[in-house]
């Protein structure tokens, strides 16, 4: 997988796998670009809005421009201080995706980011591939329970991902997907990064698990025990 690095107009610059079908330039950057060609496929909330679109046949891929959470962002919504492009989120994230596909992880497949430079600020926008028939866990406990070999395999990909010291700033159960095949897969790599050490280990486990309690207390229907997060475990722990 090799990426390709090149500006388009003063503060315009983009990072992309040099394999897409598809010439990289700004519109396609643009959620009202593919509605306008009528191949927007749907739209998924979260900090930000997530866009699905087919840019032709056998491509689906998921546009998401970064935005702030908390307090900043209500001040400061999709801005971000700018120190080089290799420091901007949309390249940190996608080089990170680089790297685990390499090593041959479950996580999306990077197809281009995108940067606009604006004096000491900058705003940015990634495209990933989606991930075929998959729904994140969320979703799954909302409806079923989960099997123990899933919970167990679970806990397996968790601990692949730190053994390659990678450490997931928002480890929570809407970012653990899993597909038609019983395959887990994680999301959302925004502000990861390798990190030295296993003390931040524990810690990121003990967010999934406050994200599994916080649902527990919110959802009307919510298909987990606490006996399924120890499965989780003996898989991250076997692994």
């Amino acid at each position: 997988m090799g990426f390709r690095e090149h500006n388009e107009t003063p503060g315009h610059w983009f990072l992309f796998d040099q394999n897409i079908p598809t010439a990289v330039d700004s519109k396609l950057f643009r959620a009202d670009y593919w509605q306008s060609l009528g191949l927007l496929s749907g739209t998924a909330k979260g900090r930000g809005t997530t866009v699905f679109v087919r840019p032709q046949e056998g491509e689906h891929w998921a546009l998401r421009h970064y935005c702030r959470g908390g307090l900043i962002g209500r001040l400061c919504h999709d801005q971000f201080i700018y120190t080089g492009r290799e420091n901007t989120r949309a390249w940190q994230e996608l080089r990170l995706l680089k790297f685990l596909r390499q090593h041959n992880m479950p996580v999306p497949e990077p197809i281009a980011a995108h940067i606009i430079r604006v004096g000491w600020t900058y705003r940015a926008d990634l495209i990933t591939r989606v991930i075929p028939n998959s729904r994140d866990l969320h979703h799954i406990l909302c409806e079923r329970p989960l099997t123990t070999e899933q919970w167990v395999n679970t806990g397996k990909v968790i601990a692949r991902l730190h053994q390659h010291q990678v450490y997931h700033h928002d480890l929570n159960i809407r970012n653990l997907m899993l597909d038609d095949q019983d395959n887990v897969w994680i999301i959302d790599f925004d502000k990861c990064r390798r990190r030295n050490g296993d003390n931040w280990k524990k810690q990121n486990l003990q967010r999934l698990h406050r994200s599994l309690l916080k649902c527990a207390n919110s959802e009307v229907n919510w298909c987990w025990q606490e006996s399924d997060f120890t499965l989780l475990l003996q898989g991250y722990q076997t692994s």
